[in-house]
């Protein structure tokens, strides 16, 4: 082995090092989930026990490994606020804090209508603080004190580079993904960054993904015992770096990634930015690639939705298993059409904001949390906390009473699996999925046969591929690390990795457009 790349992969959930060869080859990585801390009942990020974890794992690997290169990818809608000294000064809070209708009335008032500012920005009105201009907002009115000593506000892969280096930049992949702060007709800082005053703490311009943001600083190398010459790129939103190793294989455009997982992203590389008249106000969006290319991007919280659900449906069901794809089953349910489960469990985070999570069976609807009272838990926590809290309760056996009695548990997971079908099918469409053009499926979904296979029925016109890339964003942030320290183009890199892109057989499922209306319907009703 002539050297090694560390990639720091941040997810909302899973956080990773990753250690990849010359070839990027993945030699081993390791994970951690961090709790949420509190500050004045709010959840933030735990930045210094994750800095913490990070460096120790550093040190292991690097008694391992040769490693000349670092880089990070994280999730979206994250910032930091630091002093001059590097230190965070504001809480990182998690983007999916709500802080209720007023805040979001009350931020279009002051900076801008919000359709004229997706037309400018690229930007869709979420929930929560799943805009990172509202998270900057937010913390200046929770936390005037803290802001008034921010020197820096750092996306969130360039908080960790600065970290690492002690170096300041931003680059465009973070910036550009749904923030409000980028004008992507004026191709500069927009008027809500201005308007929130933000100039003065921002890198005055945009650097690459590739970009060397510095070397490791000497208190991190000592940590570390990596040398300090070890290079630092500039970071990369995840969802973008999932689209390099396509960029390389197939080229710009002419694709869609659908990026699966806790969201499922949904994204069309273009050559052109812009809007069709029915996408705004829609959580349909542009995501700026790393070359600075408009991708066309429509995304649900889709592995969450199933991960919520099925635990929901386990629970009632006193059932621990997922039951394998039955086509027969799939057929019939889409038939009958009286069985459907709809979203949202978080309002405002997908493509059918005004959707109330339900279950529908035979013409009764049951909403999410009346199925969680069902189920003898506590509402409005995540299902996982629930069952840490009701371990004592009795399992309510949806199976043997209540009126779901009789109704197959069997039945319920193909319903969710057919919804999150029907949710993909919308999000393809709103990001302009054109006639022959190949689907490449990655993340957690690829695994899944039963929703591959239906999405694959459903868009006859459209070849659907399965990739066997695993970790796709810390794969596309171990190419960017290459490009640094190799000195090399993205083309270049093209000959050293394989992808296998693997066909999904088209099937027949005719009723799956007549079951669309019909889930559809009850969504409007």
């Amino acid at each position: 082995m002539e050297y090694a790349i560390a990639v720091f992969d941040i997810g909302m959930t899973n956080k990773r090092l990753a250690i990849y060869d010359e070839n990027l080859n993945q030699l081993e990585a390791v994970y951690r989930t961090f709790q949420p801390v509190e500050r004045g009942g709010i959840p933030c990020h735990d930045l210094e026990g994750i800095e913490k974890w990070f460096i120790e794992e550093l040190r292991k690997v690097a008694q391992k490994y040769p490693i000349v290169a670092l880089s990070v990818s994280t999730h979206g809608a994250t910032f930091v606020g630091v002093d001059k000294k590097g230190k965070p000064v504001l809480p990182c809070v998690l983007y999916t804090h709500e802080p209720g209708p007023s805040f979001h009335t009350e931020f279009y008032k002051r900076f801008g209508n919000p359709i004229e500012l997706q037309k400018s920005t690229g930007t869709p009105p979420f929930g929560a603080l799943i805009n990172l201009a509202k998270g900057i907002w937010f913390a200046q009115q929770q936390f005037p004190e803290d802001w008034s000593q921010v020197r820096y506000v750092l996306n969130y892969p360039q908080y960790w580079g600065f970290r690492l280096t002690g170096q300041v930049g931003a680059e465009g992949t973070y910036t550009g993904c749904h923030t409000y702060l980028w004008d992507w007709e004026r191709q500069d800082w927009s008027s809500v960054a201005r308007a929130l005053g933000l100039l003065p703490l921002l890198p005055s311009h945009l650097q690459n993904s590739w970009d060397i943001l510095g070397t490791l600083n000497p208190e991190i190398a000592r940590l570390t015992g990596l040398s300090p010459n070890v290079l630092v790129t500039m970071g990369i939103h995840d969802s973008n770096a999932a689209l390099l190793p396509h960029f390389a294989k197939k080229g710009k455009t002419g694709f869609v990634l659908n990026s699966t997982g806790t969201w499922c992203v949904i994204m069309n590389p273009m050559d052109t930015y812009g809007f069709n008249p029915e996408d705004l106000g829609k959580v349909v969006f542009f995501n700026q690639s790393a070359f600075r290319s408009p991708v066309k991007t429509a995304i649900f919280l889709g592995g969450f939705e199933f991960e919520q659900w099925s635990s929901l449906l386990m629970r009632l069901y006193g059932r621990s298993d997922i039951p394998p794809f039955e086509p027969g089953r799939y057929q019939r349910l889409l038939s009958e059409r009286s069985v459907f489960v709809l979203p949202e469990l978080t309002p405002g985070s997908g493509q059918y904001p005004q959707s109330r999570a339900r279950l529908v069976v035979k013409g009764y609807s049951y909403e999410y949390e009346e199925l969680v009272k069902m189920a003898g838990l506590p509402g409005s926590v995540p299902i996982q906390e629930r069952e840490k809290q009701s371990s004592t309760q009795e399992n309510f056996n949806a199976s043997g009473r209540g009126p779901l009695a009789g109704f197959p548990y069997e039945d319920a997971i193909a319903a969710l699996r057919i919804g999150l079908v029907m949710q993909s099918l919308t999000a393809l469409e709103r990001v302009v999925l054109r006639s022959s053009q190949p689907i490449f499926v990655e993340g957690g979904f690829r695994k899944d046969h039963a929703y591959n296979h239906l999405l694959s029925a459903a868009l006859p016109g459209n070849p659907l591929f399965l990739t066997d890339i695993a970790e796709a964003s810390a794969f596309g942030a171990a190419m960017i690390a290459k490009m640094a320290y190799a000195g090399k183009g993205l083309s270049d890199l093209s000959e050293d990795f394989v992808v296998e892109y693997r066909e999904v057989p088209k099937e027949s499922y005719k009723e799956i457009g007549d079951y669309r209306k019909a889930w559809e319907r009850w969504i409007r009703g």
